[in-house]
């Protein structure tokens, strides 16, 4: 293994246990929310164990970050200054079926806000367990119909229809309609 991959697969356990400890979270309750075995979870952060990219993508998820942000150099001198032109959004993988992510921010490594461009399949969900981690979110709906449940409430966005939510509280959402629906949806992740 190169000098540089290692050091790249080095820094992702420590990334994984102080984003855990950042979102005050213990080793079972990151477990719960990622699908994956606490043992497995502190072996990754000990970097006993290098993560598949299926378990990463759970635990990245479970943390609210892309893959990219373990895997991305930080560097700290770079220009903290990104341009998305039309047509090169960049895709932003997520552990969630039916819902594509054009980013149209820099990454999370540089940033504490991302956006995306969402595009979400009829009947595309979060998931059967609410989501909880820190952060906020913020989306707009351009096109179609999205409904989120955050902290036991129902919100039916529609076209121009906004929502903000802190996101430490329980959320989830779907597409209830036969159509995709189309929002900007913001994130902001404390670091």
């Amino acid at each position: 293994m190169s000098e540089e991959l290692t050091r790249i697969v080095g820094g992702i356990g420590p990334k994984v246990r102080n984003l855990r400890k950042q979102a005050g979270l213990s080793l079972q309750q990151l477990a719960d929310q990622s699908d994956v075995s606490a043992a497995a979870i502190h072996k990754i952060e000990q970097n006993g164990m290098v993560p598949t990219i299926t378990t990463l993508l759970k635990v990245a998820g479970a943390l609210g970050r892309p893959v990219a942000y373990f895997v991305d150099e930080e560097d700290v001198h770079a220009d903290p200054t990104v341009h998305t032109p039309h047509g090169e959004h960049r895709p932003i993988y997520t552990s969630h079926s039916g819902i594509d992510l054009a980013g149209i921010s820099g990454t999370y490594g540089r940033f504490f806000l991302a956006g995306a461009q969402a595009t979400v399949a009829p009947g595309a969900s979060s998931g059967d367990k609410p989501l909880e981690h820190p952060g906020e979110e913020l989306i707009y709906v351009l096109e179609g119909t999205l409904e989120f449940v955050v902290n036991d409430r129902e919100f039916l966005l529609g076209p121009q229809d906004a929502l903000h939510f802190r996101t430490v509280q329980p959320h989830s959402w779907h597409n209830p309609g036969k159509t995709d629906a189309v929002a900007l949806w913001m994130a902001l992740r404390p670091q």
